[in-house]
């Protein structure tokens, strides 16, 4: 058996909280994937344990010792429409580990059976969003993107009814915490402020620890508030600057601790267009890409309402309390989304006229169905190139317009290099130097200069994502051929090379052929 150092807090918590529930055994339990970094950093010794025992465990037919195994309590509004009680409908929190620095984690098994919260449901997972979720988060995390974690992927040998009949499996998913916008919102459909306050105190406790050191709990909820609501900020923008549409941000899918959680329906689009929309069941658009922080501020609102009470017993003056903070989210993301954009661009923060340069590009690249990815790609790659912008111009269908754009952006981005060597801000000696692009930076006393330039775009560019296209033949060859190795070889690559040249073209390159009609499903 693995030995995992379980530190349970959660189920300390009133029993309203939660419900005890035992994960369902399932028929012939057979490991696909197991993360051994993720548990050696989670602390969890899994020497001398087989490959069979470790498939039992993560399906749910063996507990651990030490293991506490509950379903979680939450409400949430899904679409717009409040729902008082979801809950885990198939999913079973074995308990928490805490890490060498501090850390804690929930050790999570999704797919595990019905719970008291199903509500009619099978309580199962599908093998494909199984595999789909333990890619994205992986992917995600090497992105730097808070997010869960995939620590096991178990084949369950039974089948599962979607639409059709299809391999049933268990993914353990690992979590800064399962505590959601949804779980305030479950106490506060049911009049419950002291499980609210209870809520509140374990959560600043738990993710927030700096404002437990608030003596007032007036201005402690306050600023708990805030803290949730910038994660968020931050969350979304680093979203949107890979490309990320996570397609279902239902109250019940936003994580307190500011964690990337539950990859339902989500993808990365290919070429930019704000309005892009992948999930079958998002019929309006409502989580489309441009949407998002409006939705996070949406959402965010909800959450200030259930803390209301905790605030001030009279509703208005809790209003007024909390109202700046959820309009100041505007202005939060536009600060954090001009940041990462710039970054993009390769310029540090508050430079001017870079909202202009950057608004610019991206009218363009709406325009000509730019690839998102490779566009950002070919500004690094083209500093770099014997023909100066050449590569960029390539990303376009129109070339000569891409081509104007890419010498305004090449004058504003030697002349910002020049003045940050003349300023003395500090550059990345291991960066690419030995750039031909144009006359000036072929100049040795100009190298140094762009160094800067190019680890900024570097860092802030991906040059490969999990392709739709990628993803669904990984996918289709792991459920409907029983082959995991192209699912392997995917995730191998993307995780270790997410911002460096990709192995091969496949993996940078768009499909040849887009399918305008590409759609993601819920894999309930």
């Amino acid at each position: 058996m693995p030995k995992i150092p379980f530190d349970n807090t959660y189920v300390r918590l009133p029993t309203q909280f939660y419900a005890a529930a035992r994960p369902t055994t399932v028929a012939s339990p057979a490991l696909a994937f197991f993360n051994g970094a993720l548990a050696s950093e989670l602390g969890i010794e899994v020497a001398g344990a087989s490959p069979q025992t470790l498939a039992e465990v993560f399906a749910g037919n063996r507990l651990p010792e030490g293991s506490a195994p509950v379903a979680l309590a939450y409400a949430g509004h899904q679409f717009g429409q409040f729902v008082p009680q979801l809950g885990d409908g198939r999913a079973v929190l074995l308990g928490e580990v805490c890490c060498a620095d501090g850390r804690r984690f929930d050790i999570q098994l999704k797919g595990a059976g019905r719970t008291p919260f199903s509500r009619g449901g099978d309580g199962r997972a599908a093998l494909g969003p199984v595999l789909r979720e333990y890619l994205l988060s992986e992917v995600m995390h090497a992105f730097d993107v808070p997010t869960t974690r995939a620590l096991a992927a178990v084949r369950t040998g039974e089948m599962v009814l979607r639409e059709v009949p299809l391999p049933g499996a268990v993914l353990t998913r690992v979590a800064g915490s399962h505590v959601r916008v949804g779980t305030f919102q479950y106490f506060a459909a049911r009049g419950d402020t002291q499980a609210r306050k209870t809520l509140a105190e374990y959560c600043i406790a738990r993710h927030y620890p700096e404002l437990a050191q608030v003596s007032d709990p007036s201005t402690r909820y306050c600023r708990f508030l805030e803290a949730v609501c910038l994660r968020q900020i931050e969350l979304v923008a680093r979203w949107m600057g890979l490309g990320f549409i996570h397609g279902v941000m239902n109250t019940d899918n936003v994580s307190i601790a500011g964690e990337t959680i539950d990859y339902g329906p989500c993808a990365f689009m290919d070429h930019y267009d704000p309005d892009t929309v992948f999930s079958s069941i998002d019929r309006g658009g409502r989580y489309a890409y441009a949407n998002q922080p409006q939705i996070a501020q949406w959402n965010m609102a909800r959450f200030a309402e259930t803390l209301l009470p905790l605030i001030d017993p009279d509703p208005e003056r809790a209003v007024a309390r909390v109202l700046p903070v959820v309009e100041a989210m505007g202005g939060w993301f536009e600060r954090a989304w001009g940041e990462r954009l710039a970054a993009k661009l390769g310029f540090s923060a508050n430079t001017p006229h870079v909202a202009e340069l950057a608004d610019n590009l991206l009218r363009l690249m709406t325009a000509q169905r730019a690839d998102f990815t490779c566009t950002f790609a070919a500004l690094g790659e083209s500093l770099r190139a014997e023909d100066a912008g050449a590569v960029f111009r390539a990303e376009f269908t129109d070339g000569d317009s891409a081509g104007v754009w890419w010498q305004a952006w090449h004058a504003a981005i030697t002349d910002h290099a020049k003045h940050a060597v003349a300023n003395d801000v500090p550059t990345d000696s291991a960066a690419v130097s030995g750039s031909n692009a144009g006359g000036e930076l072929r100049e040795s006393e100009n190298r140094d200069a762009m160094l800067g330039v190019m680890t900024r775009l570097s860092e802030a560019n991906a040059s490969c994502i999990p392709r739709n296209h990628l993803v669904e033949a990984a996918l289709d060859a792991a459920v409907a051929g029983n082959d995991l190795k192209p699912f392997t070889t995917l995730l191998e690559a993307l995780t270790e090379h997410p911002r460096r040249d990709p192995p091969t073209p496949w993996l940078a390159r768009p499909p040849e052929r887009p399918d305008p009609h590409y759609r993601t499903f819920c894999g309930t």
